[in-house]
């Protein structure tokens, strides 16, 4: 679904005004067409992530109900990509080589173009989304034909320019792999979340073991669920 400037301002809580504001002043993802913007869901939940925008409408972090797809939960795709550390790398493209390297992917999986399509989307914006966090992904999810999604948590050896939006050099990335959309946007909305955690980003900043950061991710989906039903409660009370 392709949203409004109207869509946009409700998601946000904020004025019309201001959506053509960050329009011009905070590059808001958006296309023209026929005259009009319009804004793809997925990337307003990158870029709320990237500007810490916390007044975010619920809406937003809905995934389309189209696709008949199971959702993984977050530990579970973290699981599947791994937690790994001392990955080398000098620059954006030499650490994102490293990481499509020791991702455990199906043979199948042309492993240049994935470290193609990931620095095409860093090209249209950096995935930095400051205090040292990227979340590599591609573009459009369905073209990689994995059969189950992953997020391949990856320290760096030593930090990189990422042109992150903070300005701040880049030592941890969540690499994204999904089969769809909708499960991308699944994953990315839990992303959000967990990481406005300071337990767990403090877990990140040490570097801390697979095991901690898993017990932190663990008790934020237990959270994220908790708050998912009270909410699901909530709206059959209306």
């Amino acid at each position: 679904m392709q949203l409004t400037v109207r869509d946009v301002a409700k998601l946000f809580a904020v004025s019309e005004k201001t959506v053509y504001r960050w329009l011009t002043q905070q590059s808001l993802p958006c296309y023209r067409v026929n005259g009009q913007y319009r804004f793809n869901r997925t990337e307003l939940l990158e870029w709320a992530m990237a500007n810490r925008i916390n007044n975010v409408s619920a809406e937003l972090f809905r995934e389309p109900q189209s696709e008949n797809t199971r959702l993984w939960g977050l530990c579970e795709a973290v699981k599947a990509g791994g937690i790994h550390y001392r990955i080398s790398g000098s620059d954006k493209t030499s650490a994102l080589q490293s990481v499509v390297d020791i991702i455990q992917l199906p043979s199948e999986v042309d492993r240049k173009f994935l470290l193609d399509v990931l620095l095409a989307r860093e090209e249209i914006a950096s995935t930095g989304i400051g205090d040292g966090i990227a979340i590599p992904h591609v573009r459009n999810p369905i073209v990689l034909h994995v059969p189950q999604p992953m997020i391949s948590l990856c320290f760096l050896e030593k930090p990189v320019d990422f042109k992150a939006i903070d300005g701040k050099p880049v030592y941890c990335l969540f690499t994204i792999i999904s089969p769809t959309v909708r499960v991308h946007l699944h994953l990315l909305s839990q992303l959000s979340f967990v990481l406005q955690d300071s337990l767990l980003r403090n877990a990140i900043k040490n570097q801390d073991t697979r095991e901690n950061i898993f017990a932190h991710l663990t008790r934020l989906e237990k959270e994220l669920d908790s708050i998912r039903l009270a909410s699901a409660n909530h709206q059959e009370q209306r």
